[in-house]
Parts: C-alpha cells; structure tokens; sequence
C-alpha cells in the first residue's frame, strides 16, 4: 500500500473517530468574554496575527484554525483587539491537543516524529518508537503538532 493510500485511508477511517467540539477560541481570551462583541469589531486580529491562524465565522466571531501553523503567543491580536475580548496575557488557548490513534501513522507502527518536533513543551512523548502521548499538564494548545500531522490525527479539543 503506497504512502498516500494508506494516509486517505487512515484519514477517513479516523473522520469517524474524531469527535465535533466546536470552534477554538483565540488565545488570551478573558474568563468573561461571550465573543459577541466581536460581531461588531473589524475584525483586527485577525489582520494582526503574524501566523495567520485567526479566522472569523459567518458571524463575526473569531475562531482559530491550525491547519497551516500554530500561535506564536505573540500578543498581536490581544494588542489590537477593541472590544477588548482578548484582555488577558495570562490565559493562553484554552484547550488541549489530542491524538486520535486511528489516524496516526506512528499507532500503525510506522515512524514519524512530525508532532514531537515541533512542540516547543516537550509535551508529546513516545513509548518506544511508536505511540505517541501527550502529557496534559505541559500541552499549552499552540497548535504546532497539528499543522505538521500529516494524517490530521490531532486536533485541539477544549
């Protein structure tokens, strides 16, 4: 089975594991905030984010979205948030990232290391060559391992 198939395979076996949570708010978030002050905003963070994560949805209200990168924490859409949604530098995404095993290629004894690369907290480890786990209390949610998942076996879950 060639790399490919085998990755559109385990892709759409996975789909069916991965469960819907909704959207991922941007970071630094007050513990207040509703996101629909947002409606109303211009939507500057989404212009300021150097990553170029921070999307908004049909509504207005911004929304992250790790496909291509992770967040820096660079402060630049807290800076310029005017409804000031994003007040808080000390309340970073608020989620967490996990594997769904079916989808990763490493649970399928085939190596790959793209997640643990990138992670900046050390919080993927792997039992032996293969396995995967993240450890909770060190993931900050910045999104990295899942722009590099070449089989989208990670998601950042709140």
């Amino acid at each position: 089975m060639s790399t490919s198939t085998r990755r559109n395979f385990f892709g759409a076996l996975g789909s069916l594991f991965k469960e819907n949570r909704g959207p991922i708010r941007p970071p630094y978030a007050s513990i207040a905030a509703t996101f629909n002050e947002c409606r109303s905003c211009e939507g500057m963070c989404v212009s300021a984010c150097e990553e170029k994560i921070i999307h908004r949805d049909e509504k207005g209200i911004p929304f992250l979205d790790f496909k291509a990168n992770g967040c820096s924490d660079c402060h630049k859409c807290m800076e310029v948030c005017t409804p000031n949604v994003l007040s808080d530098p000390d309340r970073f995404i608020q989620g967490r990232a996990r594997i769904t095993s079916m989808m990763c290629m490493s649970h399928h004894d085939t190596i790959c290391f793209s997640c643990k690369d990138p992670c900046l907290e050390d919080a993927i480890i792997f039992e032996g060559m293969f396995r995967p786990i993240i450890i909770p209390e060190k993931c900050t949610a910045c999104g990295y391992c899942v722009a590099v998942c070449p089989n989208a076996a990670i998601e950042i879950v709140v």
